[in-house]
């Protein structure tokens, strides 16, 4: 049985072999509350199909911004996003919480 990261890992290599420009956002680091672990994958190539998540919401919408950006240049990118304990209500978490994400290319 294939994992959720082999799925992710394989959509990233049928893609590239395909021809398309593609990028790997991993989360590398969390404090406070985050909705996906450190780990956690979204794949994107260059026609802006995407598998996987990061996060949620528009942290995922500004990833795959991101990851167009990344495979458009070739330069790796790291981006952090967080909510403040006071705001966290207003978008879903019980808790306010960063996260750190790393964007590459894949060649």
């Amino acid at each position: 049985m294939a994992s959720e990261l082999d799925d992710i890992l394989n959509q990233a290599a049928l893609w590239h072999d395909a021809g398309r420009g593609v990028a790997l956002a991993t989360v590398v680091r969390t404090w406070g509350s985050s909705p996906r672990p450190i780990g956690s994958h979204l794949v994107v190539n260059s026609e802006g199909d995407f598998a996987g998540s990061v996060s949620g919401g528009c942290i995922e919408g500004e990833v795959i911004t991101e990851a167009l950006a990344t495979i458009a240049e070739g330069r790796s990118r790291l981006l952090e996003f967080g909510v403040s304990d006071e705001r966290a209500w207003e978008v879903g978490l019980s808790c306010g919480g960063r996260v750190q994400i790393y964007i590459e290319k894949i060649t």
